[in-house]
């Protein structure tokens, strides 16, 4: 009885104690069912932030492909205008002429995979492809036809026309027709022009060889048969000079093996005379020189290697090679000179070897 007060006190504090914590309980379960709710929409946020993702970069992959599609068949203005008006010799129509390359190969790409907007721009590129190709194919064989003009060094427009190699690539991949007739057209032009130099140059060079050379009465072992009569005179031959090789091992030392090629008008008026290797020197280095130029601009025109640049090759300079070894063949049967004929051999040698380092093979058949 005398506790019952603070009993009484400690009752209430209990009941206080419970309700608080009734609250807490209450609270907390609040609480719990706020943070589950909060976590269901973290894992939808999640969820859809992923979704979101994956769409934005399925977006971004398609943008760049359609990206790169439209680019490229899309004609630009100042592709149309370079291909229309400007002149194959400035820099922009080349430019061009590679862009427009590159779509046609894009668009042809395209066709293949059955695109269709493929159709809006073929019609275009069509137009300016065959404009493209007759201006080529006019200023290519304008370049081929400057070869035939009297006294033309054809090296200089030959020069020229590798500046523009591109132009050809652009046939070949585009109009095979318009590029078999430009090459069938410079190989027509060049066998001719190789042809008649080295005829006319041959011709010429035989002019300035010694009229005293070796015959076949000089040879050892051989009789002498003239007739000797009253009114005969005495040969004032030497076999001892015609066979005395003397300076003339000098044709195929180094100096002299790629010396200038000799020039026959100027050595008419100076009444010189030489022997038939410097002769034979001056010819067949002409002929390797200009051979030596024609298989690497062959080679770097006309887009060929291997065995389709010796065919080539040999279709522009087979003639003049067949001519050279026919006057070669034909001088030679009657030919007694044998220090002439040995210093011709070791010519060919030092020719060949400088062809390799040239890396010009052709010349090797």
């Amino acid at each position: 009885i005398q506790e019952s007060e603070n009993i009484a006190s400690l009752h209430n504090q209990i009941t206080a104690c419970d309700a608080v914590l009734e609250r807490m309980e209450q609270m907390l379960g609040a609480f719990q069912s706020d943070l589950s709710s909060i976590s269901s929409e973290i894992r939808t946020l999640q969820e859809q932030s992923g979704a979101m993702n994956i769409r934005l970069r399925n977006r971004q992959a398609v943008r760049g492909k359609l990206g790169e599609l439209v680019d490229g068949l899309i004609v630009p203005s100042a592709l149309i205008t370079a291909i229309l008006e400007a002149p194959v010799t400035e820099p922009r129509f080349l430019e061009q002429l590679q862009e427009l390359d590159a779509k046609a190969a894009a668009v042809r790409e395209q066709e293949a995979r059955g695109t269709a907007a493929c159709a809006d721009v073929r019609g275009i590129l069509d137009r300016l492809r065959v404009k493209a190709v007759t201006k080529i194919r006019e200023f290519i064989l304008q370049k081929i036809y400057s070869f035939r003009k009297p006294m033309t060094n054809y090296q200089i427009p030959q020069t020229a026309l590798l500046k523009y190699r591109f132009f050809y690539q652009f046939l070949l991949g585009n109009e095979r027709a318009t590029a078999k007739e430009i090459r069938d057209e410079y190989v027509e032009t060049l066998s001719k022009i190789y042809l008649s130099y080295y005829r006319s140059y041959l011709g010429r060079l035989m002019k300035v060889q010694y009229e005293e050379v070796a015959e076949k009465d000089d040879l050892m072992g051989v009789e002498d048969t003239a007739k000797k009569g009253f009114f005969s005179k005495p040969s004032l031959r030497s076999r001892n000079t015609i066979f005395t090789l003397g300076t003339r091992g000098s044709v195929i030392s180094p100096t002299e093996l790629e010396a200038p090629i000799l020039v026959p008008h100027t050595a008419q008026r100076g009444e010189q005379r030489y022997p038939f290797e410097a002769l034979f020197r001056s010819q067949h280095y002409a002929l390797l020189d200009n051979s030596c130029r024609e298989y690497l601009f062959i080679c770097e025109f006309f887009v060929v290697s291997g065995s389709a640049a010796h065919d080539l090759f040999h279709a522009v300079m087979g003639r003049t090679l067949s001519m050279t070894l026919k006057h070669l063949e034909s001088y030679l049967t009657d030919c007694y000179d044998a220090i002439a004929v040995f210093l011709c051999i070791h010519i060919v040698l030092r020719f060949r070897n400088i062809a390799a380092k040239r890396d010009v093979p052709a010349l090797d058949r």
